[in-house]
């Protein structure tokens, strides 16, 4: 990955991830994965593209250090490719600070976690 793709993934966590999380703190890591669901929604556009990025989160739910992606299969043209890219890591990053109670905090601080984003056609009501 480019020094500049790097870069911009972590000025993107860095301005985006001060948004506070809303609801309440997750316990388990299965109410922690359903809250980050709930809250990245893949990018429109170029079907089949997908990211898997991997990061780790503080006690209190923050990021970690850098983000990496460790995946991705980009479909379109280089500027779709890069337009995907960015809105999946603004997606994540929106979600950040992640609102976890300080058990779960504990049991995950400093571990890696990976989300992975794709984007799939629109499902139709037939």
């Amino acid at each position: 990955m480019s020094q500049k793709l790097s870069a911009m993934i972590a000025l993107a966590f860095l301005l985006v991830g001060s948004i506070e999380a809303k609801g309440a703190p997750a316990n388990t890591l299965r109410e922690l994965w359903s809250e980050l669901s709930a809250c990245v929604r893949p990018p429109s556009g170029d079907v089949g593209s997908e990211l898997t990025i991997i990061f780790a989160l503080k006690r209190d739910g923050s990021l970690l250090g850098k983000p990496r992606i460790t995946h991705s299969h980009l479909i379109g043209d280089p500027d779709a490719q890069r337009r995907f890219v960015e809105a999946a890591i603004v997606a994540v990053a929106k979600c950040l600070p992640v609102s976890i109670t300080s058990e779960l905090g504990g049991a995950i601080a400093g571990r890696p976690l990976s989300i992975r984003i794709v984007s799939r056609p629109r499902e139709t009501d037939t």
